[in-house]
C-alpha cells in the first residue's frame, strides 16, 4: 500500500477519519491523493492503494485499530478486482463509509448500475477538473453525510465473544476491574463479525481482542492482555526493600506507606488490585467518605497514590512460592523467575468459596459468577437475579443490582442478616421493594446447557425445595485464604490461614526454625521480615478499615526489622 505524507506513521491516539483511494494507475493515484490532500488533508488522512485486494488489506488494519474510515474513492477499471468488486467487500469491513467509483466516460452505465448493486453514493467522471467544481462538492457531501451519521470510530480495546462463553467474561472482567477501556461486541452482532473477519479469525476462536494499535490476540491468557493493553507486569529490579504480594486494600495499603517512606516498594497482583472490595459498588462506613465511596474508586485513588509515592504495581503475574536466601527473602513467579526484597508483607486476601452443587462449575462464567461481576449489569436488566451470601459483599451487590434487575433475591443460609451483615446495609435492603430475602436457604443444584436456565432452592428449616428460573447468580459465600502457594513455608490455622505474633507462640515456645533470639513481632509470620495484613491473617477483622490500618502497620514493623541486625 502507498501512502501520501506520512499519514502511516501518525501515533495510536491519531483519529482523523481516512479518506481512501485505489487505482492501478500511478499518475492517476497521485492526482487524486494530491488534490484531496489539498483540500482536506488537515482534517482527515489520505490513504491510497494501487489495487482492490491492497486496499482491502489496510482497512482490515484500520478496523483492528479502531480507525475511522470516511471515504471509499475506487477506480472502476482495475485487474482481478474491480472497483465495484471492491466497495462490495469494503461495505463488510465499513459499512457506514461514503462510496465513489471514479469512471471514464465509457463506464457511465456501469458506473450507474453500482449505484443499485453496491449502493455507491456517487460516480465520478476522469478527469475532474477542476476539482473544485467537479471532485470538492462530491467528497464535500460525501463527507456531510459520514460526520451525520455518527460512525467516528473510538481507539479502545474491543474485546469480541459471545455472552454466555467464560473465557470472554474472564476478559471482560480482567479489563474492566484494572480500569482499562474497552469496547464489547457480541461475536453474533454485524460489527462482531466484521472484526472477526479483519482479524482473519472465525467464531469458534473466542474471545478476540484487539487492542487500539491493531495487535490481535486470540483466547489469550489475563496475562496476554495485561501487556498488550499496557499494564507492568515485569519488575525493573532483581531486588526491592519491600515486597507487597496482594494488591487488595491491606496490599495497596502497604504499597503506599512503604513507597512514601521511601523503601524500594513492589506490589504483585494476580488479577487486579482492589480485591474484593474493589467489586463493592459501594462502601459507605469507611472513615473519611460519608456519602459513601464505591471499591472502584478507593481502588483507584489508591493505586495512583501508590505509584505517585514510586511504588510499582505489577498485575497478571501468579506468585507460585516463598523462600528464604540468606538475609533476603525471594518471591518465585508462575513462570520461573523471581524476585528478591530484604521484607515481605503477605496480603493476598481471601477468595469466595466454591458452590459446590451439581452443575455449577461447568456453568461458571457463564451465569455463574463469584463476585459482583458488574460486566454483566446490562445483560440483568429486567431480569430476575440470584445473590448467594449473606455478609457485606452480598448486601452491596443486592443493592447494586436491584438498581438494573426486575428482583433481586438474598439467599442466606442464615436464620438472620444480623449475624454477619452491617445494620445500614440491612435497612437499605428492607427499604427496596424489588429485594427478596431468603433466610434458611441452600442451593442445592443448578440447571442450564450452555448457559445457567435456573436454580434448585431448598428451605433448610424443613427440607422444601423450589426450582426458580434466572439467568444470573452471584455467588459470595465464605471465604477461602489465598496461601496454598505457599505450602508448608508458613505456619497456617486448620483454615488456612496465616498465625503471626502471639499466635505463632505454643506453650510460650518460638515456632519451629525460628532463628532469632526475640519472639514473633505482632503480623509477623513464622518466617522473620515477613508480615501479613488483611483478610488473610488468622483472626482478622474483615473490614476495608482494618485491612488498611494493618498494611501500614506491617511496613511500620518492617521498618523495625530492617533496623535490625
Amino acid at each position: 500500500m502507498t501512502t501520501t505524507g506520512t499519514e502511516m506513521g501518525l501515533p495510536v491516539t491519531e483519529s482523523r477519519p481516512v479518506l481512501l483511494t485505489v487505482d492501478d494507475d500511478p499518475s492517476v493515484s497521485r492526482a487524486v491523493a494530491r488534490d484531496l490532500r489539498r483540500r482536506y488533508g488537515e482534517a482527515n488522512r489520505v490513504v491510497r492503494a494501487s489495487s482492490g485486494a491492497e486496499a482491502l488489506d489496510a482497512l482490515r488494519e484500520l478496523k483492528l485499530r479502531g480507525e475511522p474510515v470516511a471515504v471509499l474513492l475506487a477506480d472502476y477499471r482495475m485487474p482481478e478486482m474491480n472497483g465495484i468488486e471492491f466497495l462490495e467487500s469494503a461495505m463488510d469491513l465499513y459499512p457506514r463509509a461514503r462510496r465513489a467509483l471514479l469512471t471514464a466516460y465509457a463506464d457511465t452505465d456501469a458506473a450507474i448500475a453500482a449505484i443499485n448493486l453496491v449502493d455507491v453514493d456517487h460516480y465520478l467522471l476522469k478527469p475532474w477538473e477542476p476539482p473544485e467544481e467537479k471532485l470538492y462538492p462530491v467528497i464535500d457531501a460525501m463527507l456531510d453525510a459520514y460526520l451525520s451519521s455518527g460512525d467516528m470510530a473510538m481507539r479502545e480495546t474491543k474485546v469480541v465473544g459471545h455472552r454466555w462463553s467464560a473465557p470472554s467474561f474472564e476478559v471482560r472482567d480482567f479489563l474492566a476491574r484494572n480500569a482499562v477501556p474497552y469496547r464489547w461486541v457480541n461475536v453474533d452482532e454485524p460489527e462482531g463479525r466484521r472484526l472477526l473477519e479483519a482479524a482473519g479469525q472465525s467464531p469458534d476462536r473466542i474471545p478476540v481482542v484487539i487492542t487500539p494499535d491493531g495487535e490481535t490476540l486470540v483466547a489469550p491468557t489475563t496475562a496476554e492482555v495485561a501487556t498488550a493493553v499496557g499494564l507492568s507486569t515485569t519488575p525493573t529490579m532483581d531486588f526491592y526493600d519491600l515486597v507487597v504480594v496482594g494488591g487488595g486494600p491491606a496490599g495497596l495499603g502497604a504499597a503506599v506507606y512503604g513507597a512514601s517512606e521511601g523503601l524500594r516498594t513492589l506490589l504483585v497482583e494476580r488479577q487486579a488490585t482492589g480485591g474484593q472490595a474493589g467489586q463493592s459498588s459501594r462502601i459507605e462506613n469507611y472513615l473519611g467518605f460519608p456519602d459513601g465511596v464505591s471499591g472502584a474508586q478507593l481502588t483507584d485513588r489508591a493505586r495512583r497514590q501508590a505509584t505517585k509515592f514510586g511504588a510499582e504495581i505489577l498485575t497478571a503475574r501468579d506468585v507460585t512460592g516463598l523462600r528464604t536466601h540468606g538475609p533476603a527473602r525471594v518471591v518465585d513467579f508462575g513462570d520461573g523467575s523471581k524476585v528478591a526484597a530484604h521484607a515481605v508483607v503477605i496480603a493476598t486476601g481471601v477468595s469466595y468459596r466454591d458452590l459446590d452443587v451439581p452443575g455449577a462449575s461447568a456453568l461458571t462464567g457463564s451465569g455463574i459468577y463469584y463476585g459482583s461481576a458488574f460486566t454483566e449489569a446490562a445483560d440483568c436488566a429486567d431480569a430476575d437475579v440470584y445473590i448467594i451470601g449473606g455478609a457485606n459483599s452480598a448486601g452491596q451487590a443486592a443493592m447494586f443490582f436491584c438498581r438494573v434487575a426486575k428482583t433481586v433475591n438474598l439467599v442466606v443460609r442464615a436464620d438472620a442478616l444480623e449475624r454477619s451483615m452491617s445494620h445500614y446495609l440491612i435497612e437499605q435492603l428492607h427499604a427496596m421493594d424489588n429485594i427478596t430475602v431468603r433466610l434458611q436457604t441452600v442451593i442445592d443444584e443448578v440447571h442450564g446447557d450452555d448457559h445457567l436456565e435456573g436454580l434448585t432452592l431448598r428451605q433448610t428449616s424443613n427440607g422444601q425445595c423450589e426450582r426458580v428460573d434466572t439467568s444470573h447468580a452471584f455467588v459470595f459465600i465464605g471465604g477461602q485464604p489465598r496461601t496454598n502457594w505457599l505450602d508448608d513455608t508458613l505456619v497456617r490455622d486448620d483454615r488456612g490461614f496465616l498465625l503471626t505474633g502471639p499466635d505463632l507462640m505454643v506453650d510460650g515456645q518460638r515456632p519451629p526454625a525460628w532463628p532469632l533470639e526475640r519472639d514473633p513481632w505482632p503480623l509477623e509470620a513464622s518466617i522473620p521480615g515477613v508480615f501479613v495484613a488483611g483478610d488473610v491473617r488468622a483472626d482478622s477483622v474483615k473490614r476495608v478499615a482494618s485491612a488498611v490500618g494493618e498494611g501500614a502497620m506491617a511496613v511500620t514493623l518492617a521498618h523495625r526489622y530492617l533496623g535490625t541486625p
